[in-house]
């Protein structure tokens, strides 16, 4: 079957229902998606299709239309995405494991809501568990890839 990940096509030999998170790590070594709970709660293998985000431990690999993106294909023509600028610059990452779940969740947050309120990230991020607690951090640097993103 044929995949294509970040913007490359890939031929893959496995079974239709693997679940897309262990094709991402085990058959094409994209480890920045990261297993989490395997029950679709904790948000650290979030990946986009098509711009969308989901849980990559709960998307059978058969059933993917689409183009999947993983944090290491969100980079825009080689410069880091707002959203990693802003996680950057607001010193988000603390133990760092849920971050590219949720760097990849704030991305398609504002992809489809550009201008979010504090309750627009709330409600969005909420899927995405941090052990750490740095929500706050997270959602301040949300905004400033929001304004980032507007002025460009």
């Amino acid at each position: 079957m044929q995949i294509t990940v970040n913007g490359q096509s890939h031929e893959i030999d496995v079974p239709p229902e693997m679940p897309l998170l262990w094709v991402l790590r085990d058959e094409l070594n994209m480890t920045g998606t990261k297993y989490g709970c395997g029950i679709a709660q904790c948000g650290a293998c979030t990946v986009h299709i098509n711009g969308l985000a989901v849980r990559s431990c709960q998307v059978a690999v058969g059933a993917v239309q689409g183009e999947v993106t993983t944090v290491e294909g969100l980079p825009d023509n080689g410069e880091l995405h707002a959203v990693q600028q802003a996680w950057i610059r607001h010193q988000v990452a603390q133990c760092g494991y849920c971050q590219s779940g949720q760097i990849m969740q704030a991305a398609s947050l504002l992809r489809f809501k550009p201008n979010p309120s504090d309750q627009d990230i709330d409600y969005v991020m909420s899927g995405n568990l941090c052990r750490c607690g740095t929500y706050p951090r997270i959602r301040e640097a949300i905004k400033t890839a929001a304004a980032s993103l507007q002025e460009n």
